[in-house]
């Protein structure tokens, strides 16, 4: 097959795959621009691009807008998103573009256009109203956590070139307020300096999620949603920009008044929102969208390949590290939501509180009842029942609020109230620090199961049920977004199938674990699991990466230390064990002998993941050099640069008919993805249907097969305990009449019965499509 058209085609409204690049300072635009072609070259429909509006100098990621009139200049400008459209639609690729419309960065309130002009004004600026701020609680000052923990940080002020200044932060000095000691100065201004540490509880400003450096703006507002979408909306006009992804809807005060508005600045183009979906959660039908950025998704491809018989064994190895203690999924989540609301979101808990004053205890009863959400956020009346399910968990936990639950539930409902609006905007913050920044770090069994979007508890599914879920995807939402890996994932995909593999060796991995645990012991046995598993998971990795990851995951988790107030003797202790991973000379070994163990199979899983990803129903995103092996955890790590002259290169080789070895080079891999978003790109008409196809035999349930309507994929499950039972042997699947050829391989069968061992010879994978 050609790897590039005979002529550009023309820009699809959805586009067959996206790829995503993250663009930074470092590897702007103009850098996108130039792997056009390579993504060309490797089939790729559009090019997705991070945020690129003007943000927080030296921003790593974009999502710290602080200028929504401009396209970030660090990362190329005007001229840079013009010459990757350019390049794009020359190419016959579309644009697909992140964009923030929750908050703005504040970090640096002098690069904060609106935000320093508020400071500088009060409520008398024109952008007062853009901010979501509760001026009433502070005498009309907006509370800014930056100082210090001595008891005189105020009389470290100063007053410089018409600023207020402390040590390196900067501040407007509102006019005729300039006079007297800096101290004086202060406290005649629109803002209030407090110590860092009252932020969590004292704060008067909505903020992203706990990051009192992002400020949440009021996008419902006509006048701030004109504003804030004034140069996407110069994108669009000029023919750059073809699709956006929206960052964070759950934070907005009306998610469907949102989109119905940018739909109709958008004149009707590509729309995904990156919507959390937990279990039979559905996507409200009212909202102008093609669907979400694909978690759930994630989830289902990622427990199809989980072997469900190491449940018990894992299970039981956790209860041990626990010191005897079992501990279940729901209990954990109420327990740390529960922590968020009394602690860093506690401001927002109390703001709730003060729209319902005639309601004693009303703080205990509102953190309560976020604590019980089964879900991100209600979208009243859409939700209702999610609002019901919560109530109930809430009064069956603490019946001495009965009342108090029920009249909140009441005002809930009336939708027209702030009380009711802020309430939904607040619970996704609840679950989002609770679970995913929590949670997920103390839920150590399995760690691929602990991803953005999925449900932990849930260990796999069977094949079977992961069909319903593909066919109910093909009926309900075919062109939202699938996933396997992104900037927000704990662990990239092939980290996690690589770990996935524990679950068929579980006494293996209990043994191990023990063994390793005596020559490095550690006084928390969940978190030892967690860095096992990502060494392990990530082998070989940098020593420095593997520090980094564990201090993150350590102070995420809070259990032994906190990014407030940290253990230090314990993280000593802890950053041994990752030394002792390295200079331990048996334990090294030993941990690489593991991996070595495990990578064999967890290629298995990668390549069988990655194909049913990029054929499944729905349009699938690759993330940034994941169409290689790619061995990353959690961001920052996951933002590493990507070496493209190399995937360039090897892709040549491959387009020059080179069928490489399941090896380190990751070149296997990359014959997957580029083979695979090639036939969905060049023959749509392939992909239009889908219809499970299960295998007949000893080793049927080690197949994943289904047919898209014409292409038809072939993947290997559970590869451990294929090869223990001696291979697929006499197991058959039965192909639809006519003529077929492995696109990966070149290979041709007839329709009919055909031997898995015969079409899966070379690789755990297959694609067919008909043989022209």
């Amino acid at each position: 097959m050609s790897s590039v058209p005979d002529a550009a085609r023309p820009v699809t409204e959805v586009p067959a795959s996206t790829y995503r690049f993250q663009v930074t300072p470092e590897w702007p635009l103009t850098a996108a621009a130039d792997q056009v072609d390579y993504l060309q070259r490797l089939g790729a429909g559009w090019v997705y691009l991070s945020p690129i509006l003007q943000a927080e100098p030296g921003s790593a990621h974009g999502y710290d807008v602080v200028d929504h009139g401009r396209t970030d200049s660090s990362r190329g400008g005007e001229a840079g998103l013009a010459a990757v459209a350019d390049r794009a639609h020359a190419a016959g690729l579309g644009v697909l573009v992140d964009i923030v419309p929750n908050h703005v960065g504040v970090a640096t309130p002098a690069e904060s256009v609106w935000f320093w002009d508020v400071l500088a004004k009060g409520r008398q600026s024109p952008h007062a109203d853009a901010f979501d701020v509760d001026w009433e609680v502070s005498g009309g000052r907006i509370r800014l956590p930056v100082l210090g923990d001595g008891p005189d940080e105020l009389d470290q002020l100063e007053v410089s070139d018409g600023e207020l200044r402390y040590y390196d932060h900067r501040f407007p000095i509102a006019e005729g307020t300039g006079g007297g000691t800096p101290r004086q100065v202060h406290d005649r201004q629109h803002y209030e300096l407090i110590n860092w540490r009252r932020g969590d509880a004292e704060l008067n400003y909505r903020r992203f999620f706990a990051v009192s450096t992002l400020a949440g703006v009021r996008v419902e507002l006509p006048e701030v949603f004109d504003a804030s979408h004034a140069e996407v909306g110069r994108w669009v006009q000029r023919g750059w920009v073809d699709g956006l992804r929206i960052d964070h809807p759950d934070g907005l005060a009306d998610p469907k008044g949102y989109l119905d508005q940018l739909a109709e600045l958008l004149d009707g183009r590509y729309v995904l929102v990156e919507k959390i979906i937990e279990g039979d959660e559905r996507l409200p039908s009212s909202w102008r969208t093609a669907g979400t950025t694909g978690y759930d998704a994630l989830a289902w491809f990622d427990r199809v390949l989980i072997d469900p018989a190491g449940e018990a064994g894992l299970d039981a190895l956790d209860t041990a590290l626990r010191g005897g203690m079992s501990v279940e999924w729901p209990a954990m989540v109420r327990f740390t939501k529960r922590a968020v609301a009394d602690g860093i979101l506690r401001a927002e808990v109390l703001r709730l509180a003060r729209l319902v004053p005639d309601l004693p205890q009303a703080d205990d009863g509102i953190a309560e009842l976020l604590a019980s959400f089964d879900v991100y956020r209600t979208y009243l009346p859409d939700g209702a029942e999610h609002l019901d399910h919560a109530v109930q968990r809430a009064t069956v936990n603490r019946p001495e609020l009965t009342e108090l639950l029920a009249e909140l539930s009441r005002r809930l409902r009336d939708t027209g109230t702030e009380f009711s609006r802020r309430f939904q905007q607040t619970s996704g913050m609840v679950m989002a620090k609770g679970v995913e920044d929590c949670a997920f770090y103390r839920w150590t069994r399995l760690t691929s199961l602990t991803e953005v979007g999925a449900e932990p508890a849930q260990f796999s599914i069977p094949v079977e049920q992961f069909h319903v879920l593909q066919a109910e995807r093909q009926e309900r939402s075919p062109v939202a977004m699938t996933t396997l890996s992104t900037h927000d994932t704990k662990r990239a995909e092939d980290v996690r199938s690589r770990i996935s593999v524990l679950a068929e060796v579980p006494d293996e991995w209990t043994a191990a674990v023990r063994r390793w645990n005596r020559w490095a012991p550690l006084d928390d046995g969940p978190l030892a699991n967690l860095l096992w598993q990502a060494a392990v998971g990530a082998w070989p990795i940098e020593r420095e990466r593997l520090h980094a990851y564990a201090e993150k995951a350590s102070r995420e988790a809070g259990t032994s230390t906190q990014w407030t107030d940290s253990d230090e003797a314990f993280e000593q202790r802890m950053h041994a064990l990752v030394d002792a991973v390295f200079d331990d000379d048996e334990l090294h070994v030993s941990v690489r002998a593991f991996a070595d163990r495990v990578t064999g199979p967890g290629r298995s899983n990668s390549l069988s993941e990655k194909l049913i990803q990029l054929t499944a129903p729905g349009v699938p995103d690759v993330y940034q050099g994941s169409e290689l092996w790619d061995l990353s955890l959690v961001d920052p790590d996951n933002r590493r640069p990507v070496d493209y002259r190399r995937r360039a290169d090897l892709l040549a080789r491959l387009d020059d008919g080179w069928q490489p070895d399941i090896d380190d080079s990751g070149a296997a891999k990359l014959l997957v993805v580029s083979h695979a978003l090639r036939l969905r790109r060049d023959r749509p008409d392939l992909f239009t249907g889908y219809t499970p196809l299960s295998g007949d035999g000893s080793a049927a349930e080690h197949l994943v097969g289904f047919d898209r309507g014409g292409a038809i994929t072939l993947a290997t499950r559970l590869p451990v305990g294929l090869a223990r039972r001696g291979g697929w042997a006499d197991t058959t699947v039965t192909l639809p009449e006519g003529r077929w050829v492995d696109q990966l391989t070149g290979r041709e069968h007839d329709g009919g019965s055909v031997r898995l061992a015969d079409v899966l010879e070379r690789y755990p994978v297959a694609l067919l499509a008909p043989a022209s």
